[in-house]
């Protein structure tokens, strides 16, 4: 064998290379052909390698195409000796290159054996193909999904651009070094400045406000919220300049924005304009202490300043003086033109009466017709004559309606204050009480207040009663007792008659006689609550004392002249009626001549509805007023009682006597029976049988008592 192999490699036997071809030329053109050829294509890989290479700067294992490219090259190289080589035998040169060849090729080898098991796992082109399809899907998805998101993020930008143009505040975004970048039309307007101008300034250039009390600058909200990092509020009484110069008070907080990790990235300003709302809490608080009609205030706001009166007078040892004016014949121009008409006189009356006053006096009205003056810094002497001016200026004062002229006068109580223990309650008191006796002295006059004018003490006494009054209706302390009302004719058939009188127990139970809290009661409106209360009780009275099946009697109530007038009450004595199931035929009511001729249609219309009803009615104290026989046609009464004054001296004085004739036979002319008052002996009664009077009444007969089955 290894002879052989010796053989083989023997250079005696060796044929040069090109040697072989001589014999057979066309056999050597081909093999040179085919070696130019494959020459040419082994010097064209490796360019290629080599631009490859140049353009993916990225490959991981750049040297393993150096050395592939290096050793194809070679191969070249071989390949053109070997052409070489067959005319000119230059063996040496092709053994060298042969032989950098093998080293090539064995280092080539080297680098690529590692990079095998790295090829092997690559992936496929099938697995390739398929993945890039999958990329290309996740692409489309990735797009697809950034595109929604983009519609989204536009669409929601769109409506917040929508929402802050539409909503009546105003917005203003800064940066996070308070710089705008937003504003939206109502903040535009309100600034003066567009978006577009505004964008990238300082928020004081824009957005400058002031104190509207002191015009300092106020403290700019967006620095607050930055460098605190909390929400603020603009304080009150804000101010915003326009950029025209225009101003508008605002109301404002501000707030800061901050990103998805918390951080802030700038801060929005949100005021809106409260003109409006402060026009409309400064019309409130007018209206609130102003009267409608005549604008002057009203009586809550001048017992306020009233009471800052009494506090000064106390504390600097000042006199100020109230007057409290009550306008007379004021109700005329109500009731015969109207109450547009009344308003329209207070308010002319009202500017006369200012011209003649201090820039320091206080003028209100208190309600209706009443009005107050407060003078302060002002002595009783001094504030005498300007009453007097007042009075005599409303006196002169003529008011023209409708081609009708009117004249009013003005009762005037004046109260001087200065003692630390006087309340407003009771300045008021002082003053009330004067006008009222300036009134009950014959009107249009100026009362002054004194401690020692028993008048003036009347009428506090009476302002007491008021309270005890109401406290006892409460407590029901009022009890009613009964008199009887005796036929001076004896008849079998005569059925019980008798008047219910009201009586008041003090807080200890004493008996209070009616003239001392009736007049209280009457001149301060209690009256129709009293007498729903007489009603009430003596109708439940009466049917204990006449259960149904018994002998019928009358029950005879007082009724005052406000509940005459009072439009109400008829439909609350039918009520009445309903609820105690009484016949109306045995309750008389009875009303005073005096009360009757002064509200004589009102007198009217309700005698006429609760004699529809079945009730009987009896005027009382007949022959006390002047005109008593011209209007006693015009009520349709059953009974005449004849005022007590004639009766009880009717034996001693013939012109008393002669009254009672009178009364009695008019009466019976008319059809009227007659009830004598104070019938207070037998030789009265002795009398007015003679006469022919028809019933008697007075203590001579029976005095007044109480009935427990007759009490509430």
């Amino acid at each position: 064998m290894l002879s052989q192999l010796g053989a083989l490699f023997d250079p005696e036997g060796f044929i040069p290379h090109g040697h072989c071809y001589l014999w057979l030329p066309e056999v050597l053109w081909l093999h040179v052909i085919a070696d130019a050829t494959i020459t040419l294509s082994y010097f064209t890989i490796p360019f290629a390698l080599a631009y490859f290479v140049k353009r993916r700067t990225d490959l991981p294992f750049k040297s393993a195409f150096v050395m592939f490219g290096l050793f194809i090259m070679l191969c070249g190289f071989t390949h053109v000796l070997g052409i070489v080589t067959i005319w000119t035998p230059i063996y040496w040169i092709e053994g060298v290159v042969k032989a950098v060849t093998a080293f090539v090729s064995l280092a080539t080898a080297a680098v690529l054996w590692p990079l095998t098991s790295k090829a092997l796992a690559l992936v496929s082109p099938s697995a390739l193909l398929v993945r890039s399809r999958e990329i290309q899907t996740e692409l489309r998805r990735d797009l697809m999904e950034r595109q929604l998101a983009e519609k989204a993020l536009f669409e929601e930008k769109e409506r917040l651009r929508v929402t802050l143009s539409c909503i009546g505040d105003a917005v203003i975004t800064t940066d996070i070094f308070g710089n705008v970048t937003y504003l939206n039309p109502v903040a535009e307007t309100m600034t003066g400045w567009t978006s577009q101008e505004a964008n990238g300034l300082p928020l004081p250039d824009v957005f400058h406000i002031v104190n509207s009390e002191t015009n300092e600058i106020v403290s700019n909200p967006v620095e607050m919220v930055l460098r605190t990092k909390q929400t603020v509020a603009l304080p009150l009484h804000t101010l915003l300049i326009q950029r025209s110069g225009n101003t508008f008070p605002i109301e404002d907080s501000a707030a800061p924005i901050r990103d998805q990790h918390g951080e802030i990235m700038g801060a929005v300003l949100v005021f809106h304009d409260v003109t409006h709302a402060h026009k409309m809490a400064t019309e409130m608080t007018y209206q609130a202490s102003h009267d409608a009609s005549t604008g002057l205030i009203n009586r809550r706001e001048f017992e306020r300043r009233l009471e800052h009166a009494l506090q000064t007078a106390q504390q600097e040892d000042k006199q100020h003086t109230l007057l409290y004016l009550d306008l007379d014949q004021f109700k005329i121009v109500n009731d015969t033109c109207g109450h547009i008409a009344g308003d329209e006189l207070l308010r002319q009356l009202t500017s006369v009466m200012h011209a003649n006053l201090r820039s320091n006096d206080t003028l209100a009205r208190l309600g209706g017709d009443e009005f107050g003056l407060l003078l302060e810094s002002c002595a009783s002497g001094t504030a005498l004559r300007v009453a007097e001016l007042l009075r005599q200026t409303v006196r002169e004062f003529r008011f023209v309606w409708q081609d009708r002229v009117f004249t009013v006068g003005a009762s005037i109580g004046l109260v001087t204050f200065s003692d630390a223990k006087e309340t407003l309650g009771d300045i008021l008191r002082k003053a009330d009480a004067a006008c009222y006796l300036a009134k009950d002295k014959g009107r249009n006059r100026v009362q002054i207040y004194t401690v020692d004018d028993t008048r003036l003490a009347q009428r506090h006494g009476e302002i007491g009663w008021v309270g005890r009054i109401q406290q006892a209706l409460e407590e029901q302390r009022f009890v009613l007792y009964a008199q009887q009302i005796l036929p001076l004719e004896d008849s079998p058939d005569a059925s019980e008659h008798y008047e219910v009188l009201l009586r008041m127990l003090d807080e200890d139970g004493k008996l209070i006689p009616p003239m001392a809290f009736i007049p209280a009661a009457e001149r301060y409106g209690l009256m129709p609550q009293i007498d729903r209360w007489v009603v009430a009780t003596a109708f439940a009275q009466y049917r204990r004392r006449h259960p149904p099946g018994s002998a019928l009697g009358t029950c005879a109530i007082n009724l005052s002249g406000t509940s005459i007038c009072d439009e109400s009450f008829h439909k609350f004595v039918a009520d009445q009626f309903d609820l105690y199931k009484i016949p109306p035929v045995g309750i008389c009511f009875e009303i005073t001549e005096t009360s009757a001729i002064a509200n004589l249609a009102q007198a009217t219309a309700l005698i006429s509805q609760l004699k529809d009803l079945g009730c009987r009615f009896s005027l009382d104290d007949f022959g006390s007023g002047m005109s008593s026989f011209a209007y006693l046609k015009h009520l349709p009464v059953d009974y005449l009682k004849i005022d007590g004054g004639f009766v009880k001296d009717m034996l001693e004085d013939p012109i008393d006597h002669a009254m009672v004739e009178a009364i009695h036979r008019i009466g019976h002319v008319m059809k009227i029976e007659t009830i004598a008052e104070f019938v207070e002996n037998e030789a009265i009664l002795v009398a007015l049988r003679r006469v022919g009077v028809d019933y008697a009444q007075g203590y001579g007969i029976e005095k007044p008592y109480l009935n427990e089955c007759l009490r509430a």
